[in-house]
């Protein structure tokens, strides 16, 4: 799949200062790689964003679901994890249902983004849900997921963000 035609909201397509501090507020330094580099840290490749530490990598043809996927992986593994952390984020099958669900979360906080948009665009890159689509499965399917990240403490009871990291239990 040549993911460069594929249409999706990039790191580049807008002011890109409030994902960049929303990802602060989770202790992630963005940093910026040359479009015609490969991406240290990426686990996927490409354009994909990559996790070394406490750094989010991307260029500017990132698409904004990788960032806030792999975002939302730092905020979902446990401390021991985050210290290790080098291109391959880990976690189990719950884990990858929360990192979805917080990411579609996480993207109302950008302006010009939002939910809709980000569920578009992880259908266009080609994520997989049992009920054929991102907003079905988030809509229908995803109570798992958000108990997991209630139980974690990464969102509050009325379903909104918590802004913290999961810490060791």
């Amino acid at each position: 799949m040549d993911t460069a035609i594929i249409k999706v909201a990039r790191f580049s397509d807008s002011d890109n200062a409030p994902l960049v501090q929303l990802l602060s507020r989770h202790g992630l330094a963005v940093r910026v790689q040359p479009a015609v580099t490969p991406i240290p840290g990426s686990f996927w490749g490409d354009e994909e964003a990559g996790l070394i530490g406490d750094s989010l990598l991307v260029s500017p043809d990132t698409p904004i679901h990788s960032i806030l996927h792999e975002a939302c992986h730092y905020i979902c593994m446990d401390d021991n994890r985050r210290r290790g952390l080098d291109t391959d984020a880990g976690g189990d099958y719950e884990e990858e249902n929360a990192v979805c669900y917080l990411q579609i979360l996480l993207s109302d906080e950008i302006p010009g983004f939002g939910r809709e948009q980000m569920m578009r665009d992880m259908d266009s890159w080609g994520y997989s849900f049992r009920l054929g689509s991102a907003a079905a499965w988030f809509e229908q399917d995803a109570e798992d997921a958000q108990a997991w990240l209630l139980d974690m403490g990464l969102i509050t009871a009325s379903g909104k963000p918590a802004f913290r990291l999961r810490s060791e239990r």
